[in-house]
């Protein structure tokens, strides 16, 4: 006999949960391998703290603002608690900074570190049961379920190769909250890029702190290239993307393998942090100016229209005004096509915290500023170049404007058009657009055709 399913009970908060997160691209995957796992043992997911039964705020702790915040917002859950029966859960990388002292404030009822999510249904069990269980720190073997990971995005399809970091640069606390680097297995890889080929999504993006460190556990002559290769003769596997690349270690081989590939995007993410090389110096860069511009010269000469990103910290202590001017000039001449900056911000655990020369926060404030506004400029004339082109854009939803799709090149460049007369546009597809319009952060096109 079937039972009946009693849909006020499935729509129940008790069986509902909320996750919110903050950070990076891995934290934004870590959410989505929580939600499987909270799926599999029952629970489902909710758009609103006030209807779940269990919340959970996935932290970063890459800055110091970032970690006040998730606090904060701690703060504010916890007084959802008063009106309601809800269990707060606290994951991420705040959370393995601080391990069980989260318990100290009353806030959380369950704490999870990076290393620790697969076991994220078997802690809900025992909070439930009223047990507050803090699960941090790295067991020696990972397990890594892909087939559970709840994917938020229709067309992309996010794949971790390797977990943690040796690096010891002076400003990142990512070594402590994520560990040492953890390589997956390449069948382990290869297999979940076929899954999600299998299930319609057509670009993969590879990810990792270091991504271009990843080394096949049981075999290192199998080094990233050999990876990326692999990957990228996948069929069915139209953009390949890879996030973050440690310049030092940037192999000529990679370069070529790029090169080679036509489905491999040429876009690299590849952070200098710096201009300078006393201050890079002082970062534990381990990499000179010279020898990171020799290396975008090398990408450039390989790969036509490559399109670079970075990552800059402003306001590192010792940093004078000429240390700023060497990075204004390095920005000036690689000629990013995008550029994320922020302001020192001194973390726990890190050498930079000792060391002298602390930079005045409106110094640093005006040199941000300073930065971004010769950026704006500099990614202004590259787009203004595209003026004219016809670029195959993936649709990654609505535009601003009404009745306007938004979608992404390629190089990763974001490109507004108006919704197809024939329709029939469907988010995720590819099409063909001719770029009309330049603006410093986006383009703005007509759309031509679809892509076979």
């Amino acid at each position: 006999m079937i039972m009946p399913v009693n849909l006020n009970e499935v729509l129940s908060s008790k069986n509902r949960f909320f996750i919110e997160t903050w950070g990076c691209q891995m934290n934004e995957l870590d959410s989505q391998r929580i939600a499987g796992k909270l799926m599999e043992v029952g629970f489902l997911p909710t758009s609103s703290p006030e209807d779940a039964k269990i919340i959970i705020l996935n932290s970063c702790a890459v800055r110091e603002k970032a970690e006040s915040k998730a606090f904060s917002r701690l703060g504010e859950y916890k007084k959802l608690k008063k009106s309601k029966d809800v269990l707060i859960g606290f994951c991420g990388c705040v959370a393995q900074e601080v391990g069980k002292k989260a318990f100290r404030e009353d806030i959380a009822d369950f704490i999870v570190g990076p290393g620790r999510i697969e076991e994220i249904g078997d802690v809900v069990k025992k909070a439930l049961k009223g047990e507050r269980v803090v699960a941090v720190g790295f067991p020696d073997v990972r397990y890594y379920s892909f087939d559970t990971v709840v994917r938020d995005s229709s067309y992309k399809g996010i794949v971790t190769v390797i977990e943690g970091c040796n690096q010891k640069c002076t400003f990142c606390i990512v070594p402590f909250t994520r560990g040492k680097e953890v390589c997956r297995p390449i069948d382990s890889i290869l297999a979940e890029v076929k899954y999600l080929v299998d299930r319609g999504f057509e670009e993969i993006e590879l990810l990792g702190q270091t991504v271009n460190h990843w080394k096949d556990p049981s075999d290192e002559k199998k080094d990233f290239a050999y990876l990326l290769s692999k990957v990228a003769s996948i069929e069915g596997v139209k953009r390949l993307r890879f996030i973050t690349s440690y310049p030092r270690d940037f192999s000529d081989e990679t370069i070529e393998v790029i090169s080679k590939f036509g489905n491999i995007c040429p876009y690299i993410h590849i952070p200098v942090q710096s201009g300078s090389n006393k201050i890079l110096k002082r970062m534990g860069r381990l990499y000179t100016v010279e020898e990171y511009l020799s290396l975008i010269e090398k990408i450039k000469c390989a790969i036509p229209g490559v399109a670079i990103s970075t990552d800059i910290i402003v306001g590192f202590p010792g940093e004078d005004e000429k240390d700023f001017e060497d990075t204004l000039s390095l920005v000036c001449e690689v000629g990013f096509s995008q550029l994320y900056a922020f302001i020192y911000s001194p973390r726990p655990y890190t050498a930079a915290t000792k060391l002298k020369g602390r930079v005045d926060k409106a110094i640093a404030k005006e040199r941000v500023n300073r930065l971004l506004e010769i950026q704006k400029r500099i990614q202004l004339s590259l787009n203004r170049r595209l003026i004219g082109e016809e670029k195959e854009v993936v649709i990654t939803g609505w535009g601003k404007e009404v009745g306007q799709l938004s979608g992404r090149t390629r190089c990763h460049r974001v490109v507004n058009f108006p919704y197809p007369s024939r329709g029939g546009v469907k988010f995720g597809k590819s099409v063909k657009v001719v770029i009309e319009e330049a603006f410093p952060y986006s383009l703005k096109g007509k759309f031509v055709g679809y892509v076979s």
